[in-house]
């Protein structure tokens, strides 16, 4: 079974469709700072959540040369105001080119607004992120979807979802039985998992049908999986030719040795009937 090229498959299946954006891929805009001047450190839970995330989601959209994924960097979404500025964990953001990597992302010049954006609670952050910044993302911005995910265990569980489905009518996402939420806009499952030992609870992307997108990891593990397996079929081969290459070989042997007896036998015979 081919898990890498079944799953590059169902990517191509379940792609999002959506226009390009308007605007010009932006790397930085004077005036318009990039960097936090008294930046707040996250926890190990925070940052390992994140990157696995941004991880498993850039190299799953990596496929599109016109969807942006971006990771904890500021967005400013109004011209000549620096208050007017986000710096979700991760977002996505279709139809915006993958690259140049942005110091920061400017909506009116790329021409497009995040689609979905995911922030992953903190303490620091968390009453923000689960109540002002869904008016922020959803109304004041356009962003179409918004999540919000727990992912310390020592803290309540908490996994939420917002979808805003026109000007001021924001809905929140329904879980389904298994407690996953789906995004309409990237075309993806949700669920977080429970990781022993690692004691966080990792919000994982899957596709519609529930196939897993992989981390970096993982897939690693994959191709190294695949390998041995090509690695075994290509030895099987090996073998079941040299097996049939002696089979072929005892074959022959056979025939020239009943050629060869035929023969002697025709002699004796030739002999006998000469006396």
């Amino acid at each position: 079974m081919n898990v890498i090229g079944d799953f590059a498959i169902k990517q191509q299946k379940y792609m999002p469709v959506f226009p390009k954006a308007t605007g010009t891929p932006t790397q930085y805009l004077p005036g318009y700072p990039y960097e936090d001047e008294h930046p707040m450190p996250a926890t190990e839970l925070h940052g390992v959540q994140a990157n696995i995330f941004f991880d498993q989601i850039y190299r799953y959209f990596q496929v599109d040369e016109n969807i942006h994924v971006g990771l904890d960097n500021f967005i400013y979404y109004r011209e000549g105001d620096i208050t007017k500025v986000v710096a979700p964990d991760v977002y996505v953001v279709l139809g915006a080119a993958k690259l140049p990597l942005r110091r920061s992302f400017y909506t009116w010049a790329e021409g497009a607004v995040p689609t979905v954006a995911f922030e992953f609670l903190s303490d620091a952050t968390a009453r923000q992120d689960q109540h002002e910044k869904v008016t922020v993302y959803l109304q004041d911005m356009g962003v179409q979807e918004y999540f919000i995910h727990q992912p310390d265990t020592e803290r309540p569980e908490e996994f939420r979802g917002w979808r805003r489905r026109g000007p001021g009518d924001i809905i929140e996402i329904e879980p389904d039985a298994s407690g996953a939420l789906f995004s309409e806009a990237l075309n993806l499952r949700l669920q977080w998992e429970y990781r022993p030992g690692e004691e966080i609870r990792l919000l994982r992307p899957y596709l519609p049908d529930g196939t897993p997108i992989a981390t970096s990891i993982e897939m690693q593990h994959l191709k190294e999986t695949a390998e041995r397996q090509k690695e075994t079929a290509e030895r099987q081969v090996e073998i079941e030719v040299a097996r049939r290459q002696h089979a072929e070989r005892v074959a022959a042997e056979a025939e020239r040795q009943r050629q060869a007896d035929a023969a002697e036998l025709e002699r004796l015979r030739a002999e006998l009937a000469k006396r």
